[in-house]
């Protein structure tokens, strides 16, 4: 059994900036809740952003670029939210160490956590390819991040070192 960093808001919590959830139904989601060791994560909330809080976006980059301190994530209101997410991050590697975790599901399109794809920056709904401030931080840590949409491959990835 391994132990996966896992988004809260995959998991039924009511977290995420509106007070919703997000819902992940799939077999693999379910194989992953009912047969690994699961460490729940909000990186925002973490952070001390509150529930509802305004959307937020990276303004024309990814996470990568958010780390390096060359771009800055944005709320709707134009209020510079680039240091909690960036404290969202570094709390999510620090429970990462702490527990040994070497794989993520985190809910992709987020500005935190898309591992595939995040939001523009324009608020206009249109997505690009790239990766959350939580994600980029991890992948450069050597954790191996998923979304909610591949965690199939994670499956097949724990399957294939449990054979091994």
């Amino acid at each position: 059994m391994a132990k996966i960093l896992v988004s809260s808001c995959l998991l039924n919590c009511a977290v995420r900036y509106d007070g919703s959830s997000v819902e992940a139904c799939s077999d693999d989601f379910e194989w992953l809740v009912d047969t690994q060791e699961i460490v729940s994560l909000c990186p925002e909330v973490a952070a001390g952003l509150p529930i509802p809080r305004v959307p937020a976006e990276i303004c024309g980059a990814n996470g990568t670029e958010v780390l390096d301190g060359t771009a800055g994530i944005i709320g709707s209101d134009k209020t510079d939210l680039t240091e909690q997410f960036i404290l969202g991050a570094k709390l999510a590697l620090e429970l990462c160490r702490k527990y040994n975790i070497q794989y993520a599901v985190l809910t992709e399109n987020s500005p935190s956590c898309g591992s595939n794809y995040i939001y523009d920056g324009s608020f206009s709904g249109t997505k690009i390819m790239g990766s959350g401030v939580v994600s980029a931080l991890l992948q450069r840590m050597e954790i191996i991040v998923f979304s909610q949409h591949t965690v199939g491959q994670l499956r097949e990835l724990i399957s294939v070192s449990k054979a091994n």
